[in-house]
């Protein structure tokens, strides 16, 4: 009867998990950029042959490869990329990967992420415009012209993000490995003037929501239920 209580407890374990994992998916359904989290169980088998026991595992994060609904903003410091790439910046944590693409010209021209990170070049530069010049024309490859003068480019990387990654502020990641950046690829480009908004469906995340938490229940009542017959078994054993 033990064992039933662990397997049960494993099952809520991973349940919150996916829990927290929805939540911050609906939460963040409007953030541009945003890519929603999803989690992969296995099995954990302890023991061998007829006396071996399978557990849930805490579960592994993994980022949803989906692209979200490109907006039309009208902005010519507002991009979002056209197929599998990300943008980088640079930050107090050093270079994050996004797909949010709502940068802005600072007073000594460097092109900045809405948090006001430097956003880098296919080199892992800064980008570096000039402030006379106004907001640049973007090429379907990222290159940026001022004035018919190439002044730029905004860098587009490849990234793998992998299990168990860990997010910067509300739509970045920070990459494991060095992203290598795009060259040469016809399926990945810039779009001036839009912006890339959630993948996440909130429909289909509060209907995830509404099974797990009917299967958090149902765990709930059987570890009681276990409990009831662990007291019930002592019972009519501490009575013979």
């Amino acid at each position: 009867m033990r064992d039933s209580l662990y397997v049960a407890l494993s099952s809520q374990i991973a349940l919150e998990r996916r829990l927290d994992t929805i939540a911050d998916n609906v939460a963040n359904a409007s953030t541009i950029g945003f890519r929603a989290t999803g989690v992969k169980f296995e099995d954990v088998v302890s023991g061998t042959g007829p006396k071996s026991v399978s557990f849930a595992s805490s579960g592994k994060t993994y980022l949803s490869g989906a692209h979200g609904a490109l907006s039309e903003t009208g902005n010519p410091f507002d991009f979002a990329i056209q197929g599998d790439a990300w943008f980088a910046i640079d930050t107090p944590v050093g270079t994050v990967m996004t797909r949010d693409g709502r940068f802005s010209m600072n007073e000594n021209g460097e092109l900045m992420s809405i948090e006001g990170h430097p956003v880098l070049d296919a080199g892992g530069s800064p980008i570096q415009l000039d402030p006379r010049n106004g907001p640049p024309k973007a090429g379907a490859d990222g290159s940026l012209r001022q004035n018919d003068q190439l002044v730029g480019s905004i860098g587009v990387y490849n990234f793998d993000p992998g299990e168990n990654f860990v997010r910067y502020g509300n739509s970045g990641i920070v990459p494991a490995r060095t992203p290598e950046p795009v060259t040469d690829r016809s399926d990945i480009g810039v779009a001036q003037g839009f912006l890339e908004e959630s993948n996440v469906n909130p429909v289909l995340e509060i209907t995830r929501l509404i099974m797990v938490q009917r299967a958090f229940e149902n765990t709930a009542a059987l570890m009681r239920q276990t409990d009831s017959s662990t007291d019930e078994a002592i019972k009519t054993l501490g009575s013979k």
